[in-house]
């Protein structure tokens, strides 16, 4: 009788197939050379990161001393990346920097071959922006609808915690989402908008002075769920697939059960993250009395697919149709900082761009950094020097200065190398009045406050 442990002797290494081989070879009394043959045969054929990098574009250049030190290490990480076995394209844009050696940078566009990675679109999955028009309401008074109305920093809320029926029935028929810690966070997390760069601007369009509200924010935990748990199962795979893939960069491939189980559920975290904007938006406009005269949105961190090629976009924004099925005029949203105007724009797909855009400005430097940089200076200065004219709120009340304009690349820099590298035309932009930002929550947050008592 063939037992696992002699197909370990022989040099096999242990997995799935183990079971079937061992009933076949029980089966048709196998052994000596017969059986190393067959085991031979029928053993999984490992796939090897590429010795070289996949070519990708750089739709990037330095401008200063501070961005050619950001850029080599976009590059450096980008090219490890695309060594990946499934990639067979790439680029980065303006506003890339860096997540981690070898891993997809913010600003980057990886493209797969029949495989998903969970890692390429993060834990924040369709990070996304809405845009809805509001005519000629004052500007201040949609600011103070809305700020009534949102939820930024940890936690969830109860106000608008039922979800549609359709939707639901669909979370709980994925394999992927129906836990029911999924659940309760696609209940409370409803109308929130977490924390960090995510933000709720009121703005006026510069070609026709009409005041528009935009938020921007991702799937907060329902999504952040979903990618713990495809991580599990593309590590599964990986093992399975190709165990010289670095961890971070493991993948589900489409054709498995598994694979389309995950593709579904994307598109039902997608599905949640537009209803999570549009509740906040019809609450504002209810609280206002007034009738939306406009809204799109689109996503900017998500994995668009076309055919057997999934686009994995880390921090880009789709200008092909073709991935946004919901799509308004071609019309896509592209935030820069909260002093500078967002931008509207339409493109089409080339060579360099694989139909992407950028999604903002971008950092050059960590948050850590930036603060470490000005430490020189008070919390209130700065704040003071970079927000002059403009209505700026933190939800928590405590300041973030890692979110203040300085914060980010210059928005003009990556505004000049858009229209450089043909990343889109600008047909519109809505100038800065004010905006809602979490703030430092976590200064005030109960767990914290708790710590210093003791």
């Amino acid at each position: 009788m063939i037992t696992g442990k002699e197909l370990i002797e022989l040099g096999f290494k242990p997995g799935k197939w183990f079971k079937d081989a061992i009933e076949h070879a029980n089966t048709h009394n196998l052994s000596g050379e017969p059986l190393v043959q067959y085991l031979k045969s029928i053993r999984p054929v490992y796939v090897d990161p590429f010795t070289e990098p996949v070519v990708f574009f750089k739709n990037i250049r330095a401008e200063n001393e501070v961005e050619i030190s950001n850029i080599e290490n976009v590059v450096s990480s980008m090219s490890e990346l695309m060594k990946t076995p499934t990639l067979v394209g790439g680029a980065v844009m303006p506003d890339a920097c860096p997540t981690g050696e070898g891993q997809i940078p913010v600003g980057g566009i990886a493209v797969a071959k029949n495989a998903i990675h969970p890692s390429m679109h993060s834990a924040d999955i369709c990070c996304s922006v809405m845009m809805t028009n509001f005519g000629k309401l004052p500007p201040k008074t949609v600011l103070d609808a809305a700020h009534s109305i949102t939820h930024f920093g940890g936690g969830g809320r109860v106000e608008f915690s039922e979800l549609p029926k359709d939707m639901e029935e669909m979370i709980f028929g994925n394999s992927f989402l129906k836990s029911e810690r999924s659940v309760n966070f696609a209940k409370s997390h409803l109308a929130t908008q977490g924390d960090g760069n995510h933000f709720l601007y009121v703005e006026i369009s510069k070609k026709t002075g009409e005041t528009m509200m935009v938020t921007h924010h991702g799937s907060r935990g329902f999504g952040a769920n979903l990618f713990k748990e495809g991580m599990k199962v593309a590590e599964y795979f990986r093992k399975e697939i190709s165990p010289k893939t670095p961890f971070k960069n493991a993948w589900i491939p489409f054709e498995t059960e598994e694979g389309c189980a995950y593709w579904d559920a994307l598109q039902i975290v997608r599905d949640w993250t537009k209803l999570n904007h549009t509740t906040i938006h019809n609450a504002t406009a209810e609280k206002l009395g007034a009738e939306p005269l406009d809204r799109f949105w689109n996503e900017h961190n998500f994995v668009f697919k076309d055919a057997d090629l999934f686009y994995h976009a880390k921090g880009a924004t789709p200008l092909d149709d073709k991935f946004v099925p919901d799509s308004q005029e071609g019309l896509r949203l592209i935030p820069l900082n909260m002093s500078e105007p967002i931008l509207i724009v339409k493109g089409n797909t080339t060579e360099n761009n694989l139909g992407f855009a950028p999604h903002g400005a971008g950092r050059n430097i960590s948050r850590g950094k930036h603060k470490f940089n000005n430490a020189h200076k008070t919390i209130e200065q700065i704040f003071a020097e970079e927000t002059k004219g403009l209505d700026i709120r933190f939800f928590s009340g405590n300041i973030d200065i890692s979110e203040l304009p300085s914060a980010y690349k210059n928005a003009k820099s990556v505004k000049r190398q858009m229209q450089e590298f043909g990343l889109g035309e600008v047909v519109d932009e809505i100038m800065p009045y004010g905006c809602i930002m979490a703030g430092d929550w976590e200064l005030t947050a109960p767990w914290r406050l708790k710590k210093l008592r003791k």
